[in-house]
């Protein structure tokens, strides 16, 4: 029996209408994707993506509204189970405290499980400045949700 994996992501922008991206590597893969990741057992989504942002982030977040949710297959990169993806606007309830980078995967420290972040425009990313096909697809339907430069 195929297992899923169910993933929730945070889409959060700063001021100046730059969202934030999360640059990883773990055991030497690196990817760069938006802030989130797996639920727990027994955990709903909401709540997994306020973990999350206070595990990765340092930060609280509020969940704004839903923005999107996988509707195609995608198999795992590390394992053999269907990757289900939930995709929330927030915004912070307090600050980030961050050193946030300029380069992609800019990590400050070694170790197995490095993480990194910078701010970008939606409209000077591209599609292969992320990862995984869903952050991909995401990233399509903000351009086409805001399509002026900010």
């Amino acid at each position: 029996m195929y297992q899923f994996n169910v993933r929730v992501y945070g889409l959060l922008f700063n001021e100046d209408n730059h969202i934030l991206i999360s640059d990883e590597e773990e055991y030497g893969f690196q990817f760069s994707k938006f802030p989130g990741g797996g639920l727990e057992y027994g955990e709903g989504l909401i709540d997994a993506l306020k973990r999350e942002f206070v595990e990765e982030c340092q930060t609280e977040i509020e969940v704004l509204e839903h923005f999107y949710t996988t509707d195609f297959f995608i198999k795992s990169v590390f394992n053999e189970s269907q990757v289900i993806s939930v995709y929330y606007l927030v915004k912070p309830i307090s600050n980030i405290e961050l050193d946030f980078r300029e380069k992609a995967f800019d990590f400050q420290s070694v170790g197995d499980t490095l993480q990194a972040f910078r701010w970008k425009c939606v409209h000077e990313l591209i599609k292969d400045d992320l990862t995984f096909p869903t952050d991909q697809k995401v990233l399509e339907l903000l351009k086409e949700k805001w399509p002026k430069k900010v």
